[in-house]
């Protein structure tokens, strides 16, 4: 018994069992693309104010 007939032989045993393998799916379709969200200003501001009230820590606190 051969390689190139055991190869061949196990080849046709996955196909008879599985069946043919499905087609290739091209990268370009497994890919989607999205508009990125416009850029926001007003939440990239810094109010110090707002800051102190969410973080209020009298350790981190510089003026103590």
């Amino acid at each position: 018994m051969s390689d190139a007939n055991t190869h061949e032989q196990a080849a046709a045993n996955r196909e008879a069992r599985f069946g043919a393998p499905s087609e290739r799916v091209a990268y370009e379709d497994m890919v989607e693309e999205k508009a990125v969200l416009p850029r926001y200003p007003a939440a990239d501001t810094l109010d110090p104010d707002a800051l102190a009230i969410r973080f209020s820590c009298l350790a981190a606190d510089p003026g103590l």
